[in-house]
């Protein structure tokens, strides 16, 4: 009789590896929320570029990333260096996202036509960049352990990171770039250093990240789609993902013209921005022990019920006024908070579960196509705003000649950044009403592969 194999020891992560992999999340963070809260504003009101163009020039680079992205996670799958697989990609784009980044906001002495086609230009090389780094790290989490808890505990850094990130970039990039272009030109260069330091550092920090299993490359980008379209779990939290995203990109655009046009005051967008994302720094262990508490399917829709119903609040800002909406918007973060750390938790089960069942280690793959879906959906959100606002009557200014803008226009900002995002929200709960991958599926999994090893192992013939 063949005795049951023993359940492997959890690989846990150091805590140097911890920081050092969460540092970089500063990064993903920072250029998550800089372009996101201003690139459309500053077209619009600075370089004075039509809304419905601006929303295309926020778009298109990231429509890059369904090509970009996959690629950059196959190859990375692929890479065998004294570095590793993935950390010479993410040295790659430390190399090249901050000076592409400055360039973007460099205001150059165009307005118009003219000005959408410098930005798109540096900023579709932006977001070449930011894949080089980005998927492969998101790729690592799944390759470091292969608990369910440990990699939430390795997450829960992350996401300190991203709170820093967004409360840094989010509050201080607005007070820097101000309403002018050469104060665009000097946040461009402030914050492609921080850019700078953030990826160097987790270049550094996970030099010495425990690797448990290599992934596997597939052979080609349509194989990679092919791959991700079998494995149905995934399919069901790219949805869920999709719609919190398009749901907070919606919202982080129209930021500046909430704080603007409804709130009356532009300064109001850094003490919005607070109110979203002062939650990420605090509430952290709340949320890691509501995943273990109620399993992540539960937490995660508290989380988008919390965003949702803050978000419909905001809407009823104009008479009740800025108490009220602050009050809204820190519900916002909260439930903000919990979806971010609990997508990219989810996002490594799925990458784990899916090595169990198949047999194959694929998290370059489904990295390179969340990543893509995620930047593409996000931007997406800006590009709705942008055209929202363009048929609506918004009127494109520059520092120098401001406009009144009609109300038809600042009614659309309004609902814009509040009742969209609330909508797709709630088309991200009834998704995560259909995720069924838990810690006991998992377990499961595992001793399905156990077994499996132990079956191998016996000999064979009579």
């Amino acid at each position: 009789m063949v005795s049951p194999a023993p359940s492997p020891a959890v690989v846990t992560v150091s805590r140097g590896v911890r920081v050092g992999y969460g540092v970089g999340s500063i990064c993903t963070a920072t250029f998550s929320t800089v372009p996101g809260l201003l690139l459309l504003f500053y077209m619009t009101n600075v370089l004075a570029v039509p809304a419905w163009i601006a929303g295309v020039v926020v778009f298109l680079p990231k429509l890059w990333d369904m090509f970009i992205n996959p690629w950059v996670g196959q190859r990375s799958d692929r890479t065998v260096s004294r570095f590793g697989a993935r950390r010479p990609w993410m040295l790659l784009g430390a190399l090249t996202l901050p000076v592409t980044f400055a360039l973007t906001f460099a205001g150059p002495p165009l307005t118009g036509v003219s000005a959408a086609l410098y930005v798109a230009f540096f900023y579709f090389l932006t977001a070449t960049a930011y894949a080089f780094y980005e998927v492969p790290y998101k790729a690592m989490p799944a390759e470091m352990t292969d608990d369910y808890h440990e990699r939430s505990s390795l997450l829960q850094w992350k996401m300190v990171f991203v709170g820093l990130g967004i409360l840094l970039s989010g509050a201080v990039a607005p007070v820097i770039a101000g309403t002018e272009a050469s104060g665009y030109r000097t946040m461009g260069l402030v914050v492609g250093a921080a850019l700078l330091l953030s990826m160097l550092a987790a270049f550094f920090g996970t030099a010495r990240a425990p690797v448990i299993a290599r992934a596997e490359a597939e052979p080609s980008i349509r194989a990679q789609f092919a791959a991700a379209r079998s494995n149905p779990t995934f399919m069901v939290l790219l949805g869920l993902s999709c719609a919190q995203m398009f749901a907070a990109g919606t919202m982080l655009a129209g930021a500046p013209y909430f704080a603007t046009y409804t709130l009356g005051d532009p300064e109001a967008t850094t003490t919005l921005f607070l109110g979203i994302v002062g939650p990420l720094l605090i509430t952290m262990p709340l949320w890691i022990w509501l995943s273990k508490r109620y399993d992540k399917r539960g937490a995660m829709i508290l989380a988008s019920a919390l965003f949702m119903t803050g978000a419909v609040g905001m809407a009823f800002s104009g008479p009740l006024g800025w108490a009220y909406a602050h009050a809204c918007v820190l519900l916002v973060g909260i439930g903000y908070a919990g979806f971010q750390l609990l997508q990219f938790s989810m996002l490594s089960d799925v990458i784990v579960h899916d090595a169990l069942v198949t047999g194959k280690r694929r998290a370059g793959v489904f990295t390179g196509l969340w990543t893509a879906a995620e930047t593409v959906v996000f931007a997406f959100g800006a590009l709705v705003l942008g055209w929202l606002l363009g048929a609506t009557g918004f009127v494109e200014s520059d520092p120098s000649t401001p406009v009144a803008q009609p109300a038809s226009a600042t009614t659309a900002a309004l609902y814009g950044a509040t009742l969209l995002p609330a909508f797709m929200m709630g088309v991200g709960i009834l998704l995560t009403m259909r995720y069924t991958l838990t810690a006991a599926k998992i377990k499961e999994a595992q001793a399905g592969a156990a077994e499996a090893e132990v079956d191998t192992a016996k000999p064979q013939g009579g």
